[in-house]
């Protein structure tokens, strides 16, 4: 019954992914359906629930993306109000239902973010036998991998849809330097939360999701894809070229040491 559910939430989102790949390209999204984006957000982080239910469990998958939703949320809006961590910006009110003044779907988002870069890292960590060195590892590659998501995330969301404004410059595509290194502290926080949370309950090492841990990673890539076509039709090149290289980099890693079934 779950399985015939998870492909059936799986194709829906595939489906919903192509038609606004389409829409936005074309840029024959009506306003109408703006709508569209927050949903596609709000998909991103159930197949990110998803993920985490399948592999640790219907508690502690629930629990986890409890945690990164809520934690994001928090740290987003203390960044909106009071230029923490990523620097001053503001939402645009486009972007889906906004609660204290940052969009409902963020932490939706972000969850898709820990999910995705969550089975990356852990293909990078699982053969070192040191717990410290092992954490150390795992957070430092899922905090570099979710970065490189927003090598291309934010240059097309700050430039080309103005989801979100910054109100100071910086060196990339007028984004300053403190969002990077805020995503690259968060995600390592998040991780960080994610690998204790999973040994102090003993499911570090449990069973593998067969389904959706490759699927984490289409996800990955899929989200960056679109990002990377808006950046090609409007010609921001840099970022493109920036994307395409540190994606086949962490992408190509993962396929030579992804994690098999115990």
């Amino acid at each position: 019954m779950f399985k015939h559910f998870d492909v059936i939430l799986f194709r829906f989102f595939v489906f919903w992914f192509s038609c606004g790949l389409v829409l936005l390209t074309f840029d024959i999204l009506p306003p109408i359906l703006e709508w569209a984006n927050a949903v596609f957000l709000i998909l991103t982080g159930v197949l990110g629930a998803t993920f985490f239910i399948r592999q640790y469990g219907t508690k502690i998958g629930s629990l986890l993306s409890f945690l990164i939703v809520f934690i994001t949320f928090v740290i987003e809006g203390a960044g909106v109000h009071y230029g923490i961590l990523f620097g001053d910006y503001y939402y645009n009110p486009d972007f889906g239902l906004i609660i204290f003044e940052v969009p409902f779907t963020i932490g939706a988002a972000w969850l898709m973010v820990i999910a995705t870069t969550h089975v990356i890292a852990r293909a990078y960590s699982r053969r070192i036998q040191n717990k410290l060195f092992e954490w150390f590892t795992y957070a430092l590659v899922g905090s570099f991998a979710a970065v490189i998501m927003d090598v291309i995330l934010d240059p097309v969301a700050f430039q080309v849809k103005e989801y979100w404004v910054w109100t100071a410059g910086g060196f990339y595509y007028d984004i300053p330097l403190s969002n990077f290194t805020g995503w690259f502290v968060l995600a390592f926080i998040l991780h960080s939360a994610v690998f204790f949370t999973l040994h102090l309950v003993n499911k570090w090492h449990g069973s593998i999701s067969r389904y959706w841990q490759p699927r984490m990673i289409y996800l990955y890539v899929m989200v960056i894809s679109m990002f990377l076509v808006l950046a090609i039709t409007n010609g921001l090149w840099l970022a493109t070229l920036a994307s395409i290289g540190l994606t086949a980099i962490v992408i190509g890693g993962y396929f030579r040491l992804k994690e098999q079934a115990i």
